[in-house]
């Protein structure tokens, strides 16, 4: 993330979580078309309006879909930092799935991202998070795990799928402290910057260990 997000985070001790159609991937909530091609023979005794009506509700429901996503590996992604991080003024804060998991409670459900072929795998049904864990091939260097919350729309108590989302995400308060393993600084950050992250870092009276990126290291030869 860029510095701003950071200083973010460690002003307001909060996570966001944006809507999901407001994500780059178009396909964020979608069923595989192996799926829409099958569904008839699936749900046979389904009538064919109510199969319909269950994707507009799919369609619908992305609005009230919230993300926070994260990159899992047991080492740095050079991809990672310049998709995400390529300014100079960019870190990327540690923790683990376990973590994030306790953390968050029973706030969101955390779930590990599965890639699938959309044309030829049928993802799987039943239950309103897992179009969330499930995206293309393409995305598979993403290595994503992905917190997601999801709100019923509702009028005057009563569930209202009309109703638009006027938000573009929600904040979340969350044990930074908890949270937060190591914060890793940007491989192009000059020594200036990684010192204005430990300084700001301090002022808001955290501890977190702020290092540079490995992937700044001097080769040897």
């Amino acid at each position: 993330m860029d510095f701003t997000k950071y200083v973010s985070i460690l002003e307001t001790q909060a996570l966001f979580f944006s809507r999901a159609d407001k994500l780059e991937d178009p396909y964020e909530g979608a069923t595989s078309h192996i799926n829409a091609t099958i569904r008839p023979l699936v749900y046979k005794n389904i009538p064919i309006e109510k199969i319909a009506a269950l994707s507009r509700l799919s369609n619908s429901f992305r609005q009230w879909t919230y993300i926070n996503c994260w990159h899992m590996n047991y080492y740095e992604s050079s991809a990672m930092w310049k998709l995400y991080g390529a300014f100079a003024g960019s870190v990327a804060i540690r923790s683990t799935y376990g973590i994030l998991s306790k953390c968050l409670a029973d706030e969101a459900y955390v779930g590990i991202v599965n890639y699938i072929d959309y044309d030829k795998d049928w993802l799987p049904e039943g239950n309103a998070f897992w179009p969330y864990v499930h995206k293309r091939k393409s995305f598979e260097y993403e290595r994503e795990l992905r917190a997601i919350i999801q709100e019923w729309p509702t009028t005057n108590g009563k569930y209202d799928d009309k109703k638009k989302n006027e938000k573009n995400g929600k904040m979340v308060k969350i044990d930074i402290n908890k949270l937060i393993g190591k914060v890793y600084i940007s491989p192009t950050a000059t020594e200036w910057f990684a010192e204005l992250v430990s300084t700001i870092t301090k002022k808001y009276g955290f501890n977190f260990k702020v290092e540079q990126s490995i992937l700044a290291k001097d080769p040897v030869y």
